[in-house]
């Protein structure tokens, strides 16, 4: 299928910066676009990935004034790859610090797969500085999402991959793999955290296209990449992302007349679309757009038509 809308062309930021955010944590961030202009901030997946200057791209920068910034212990945030103080409700105070730098009333908020549920987590507890909700690749933490993802599900589909990523494993700890994979990557051995870390994310990067792509099956297998990552996606998941079972959805009612897109591929096997959809039922209002040659990632095609026809929709709200 032909898509009309691609990304904007490259975008370079007009001011950087790190915010100092207490408990031993700083914050990278950036801004691009339009200073004044309709404001944005992006949120990156994971937990425990980064922003990249492809990000950037996703909004008309005369139209629009976005902040970008890695979470606690991703990209250029230090310390690197840090795991304590380190949790969703942090996070989402880290968002309210930084739209109070930027002197913001109110911001779009766009994050997809981990940054969606940020966004809507961020979203709920401040929705009176939110002015519309932007959605890929839904993922509540329920679970049955961190069952299909690291139990029984998407190990059907990526057979092969699945062995890999289970290989490491001796067999009589296979029954808790996050538990296992967190015990290596918090190993006191380099070697061993180095090499757990490069399953983990050669596993998340498996899932995450409809079509295999080797460039980011190769970002993966960088330690700046996938160290972070795979040590802050693990803790994550062993501790439920912070959040108490379907919490995010019994919030709805407080985003409810908040405009929002939702932006999923229908051939996700990251975050399948039961997610999605579990939010459209909760949030009639809000508006779901399922691209059906889509997987995961930000980068294939319809998705990045699908984000950029949103973000030039929503433009005009004040």
């Amino acid at each position: 299928m032909e898509y009309e809308r691609a990304l904007y062309p490259e975008i370079e930021p007009y001011e950087t910066g790190m915010l100092d955010v207490g408990e031993g944590h700083s914050l990278y961030w950036e801004r691009c676009g339009t200073p004044g202009a309709k404001p944005a901030v992006f949120l990156h997946g994971g937990p425990g990935g980064g922003m990249s200057p492809a990000h950037r791209r996703q909004w008309n920068p005369e139209l629009y004034d976005v902040l970008l910034f890695d979470q606690r212990g991703c990209g250029k945030s230090t310390p690197f790859a840090e795991i304590e103080n380190n949790d969703t409700w942090r996070i989402v105070e880290d968002i309210e610090r930084l739209r109070k730098m930027c002197g913001h009333e109110k911001w779009q908020v766009f994050g997809g797969s981990w940054g969606a549920t940020l966004a809507l987590a961020y979203a709920e507890s401040y929705p009176e500085r939110t002015s519309e909700i932007v959605l890929r690749g839904v993922f509540l933490a329920r679970a049955q999402e961190k069952s299909w993802l690291y139990e029984y599900g998407a190990s059907e589909i990526m057979a092969e991959q699945w062995d890999q990523f289970t290989g490491l494993i001796p067999e009589g700890e296979r029954g808790d793999l996050v538990r296992a994979y967190h015990k290596r990557l918090t190993s006191d051995d380099e070697a061993t955290r180095l090499a757990a870390a490069r399953e983990w994310s050669l596993w998340e990067g498996s899932v995450a296209t409809l079509l295999p792509n080797e460039d980011l099956m190769s970002d993966f297998e960088d330690p700046a990449k996938a160290v972070p990552f795979a040590r802050i996606c693990a803790r994550f998941f062993l501790e439920d992302f912070f959040l108490e079972e379907n919490q995010l959805l019994r919030g709805i009612d407080k985003i409810r007349d908040i405009p929002g897109i939702i932006v999923q591929g229908r051939h996700d096997i990251c975050t399948p679309p039961a997610a999605a959809w579990a939010v459209k039922k909760a949030w009639p209002e809000c508006d779901l757009r399922i691209v059906h040659d889509a997987g995961h990632s930000a980068g294939e095609p319809g998705i990045i038509d699908g984000l950029v026809r949103a973000t030039d929709e929503l433009a005009g709200k004040t």
